[in-house]
């Protein structure tokens, strides 16, 4: 009991680390960073997401209005021409927006700072943000519990398999149902919803995201298929827990769904 309680834990622990590390490495998550400029130090957070339901909020902390801001911004892969727009002090922030894209659309920006003497270019290579579709919670909060408790017993079998434990055929049954109603169910629709394709792996594109899927479906088939016929061959459980592991560690949305403008008469 003890033993098992334990070894629950470290599946956790282990679990949220993956997530936390996914989260904070994939291309959506928020360019963050500090400026030293006119005696202040300005935090920003240049935002990498937006839905498509109006123009991206570019926004500033900066309460004291001594500090002005412009913002420069073209779409991503184009042949378009930089533009640059002031931005407005307006309830404590310097704000300025992005023209809404549809979605799959991706705008390059960036952001340079003044106090009037000196400029300060907040990132040195432009920020890249994509524009998705709305997806609606009732799909898409389900499509994260799943994927997230499929991480979470995929690494609780591999677990089980080091150990020897009965239960390891159990959970890794487990860990496939989740993958095939998070991943190979909700997975598609959520895409659907965000950038109008069901799928955009192989054989019809490079999406990481959907190609990393189908990988750890296979492996867990297998892994599930062999344990059925032989429930000591629990070393493929070990194997499939540790693809799901690796291609985890694949930062979310990687080579995801983009619009080219430059492929576009």
């Amino acid at each position: 009991m003890i033993k098992g309680l334990i070894f629950w834990i470290l599946a956790i622990v282990l679990t949220l680390s993956m997530v936390i590390y996914q989260r904070m490495t994939g291309p959506t998550y928020p360019v963050r960073g500090k400026v030293e400029l006119g005696g202040e130090t300005i935090r920003y957070k240049l935002i990498r997401t937006y839905e498509t339901i109006d123009n991206a909020e570019i926004s500033i902390e900066e309460p004291t209005g001594k500090i002005e801001g412009k913002l420069t911004y073209k779409r991503f892969k184009s042949f378009d021409s930089l533009t640059t727009v002031p931005m407005i002090h307006q309830g404590g922030k310097l704000v300025a927006y992005l023209p809404q894209q549809p979605a799959a659309g991706k705008m390059e920006y960036w952001v340079v700072l003044s106090d009037g003497t000196t400029e300060v270019n907040l990132t040195e290579e432009p920020v890249i943000l994509r524009y998705k579709g709305v997806v609606p919670k009732s799909i898409l909060l389900p499509h994260i519990f799943l994927m997230f408790f499929a991480m979470l017993f995929s690494t609780r079998a591999g677990i089980a398999s080091i150990a020897k434990e009965r239960l390891t055929l159990t959970y890794s049954i487990i860990t496939l149902v989740l993958l095939i109603g998070g991943g190979l169910i909700l997975g598609p629709i959520v895409q659907k919803y965000a950038f109008g394709a069901y799928w955009t792996g192989w054989p019809f594109g490079h999406d990481l995201t959907d190609n990393k899927t189908a990988v750890a479906f296979i492996f867990w088939a297998i892994a599930v298929y062999k344990l059925i016929r032989n429930r000591e061959k629990r070393g493929w459980a070990l194997v499939a827990a540790i693809v799901l592991t690796l291609v985890y560690m694949i930062p979310h949305s990687v080579l995801g769904s983009e619009i080219d403008h430059t492929a576009q008469p």
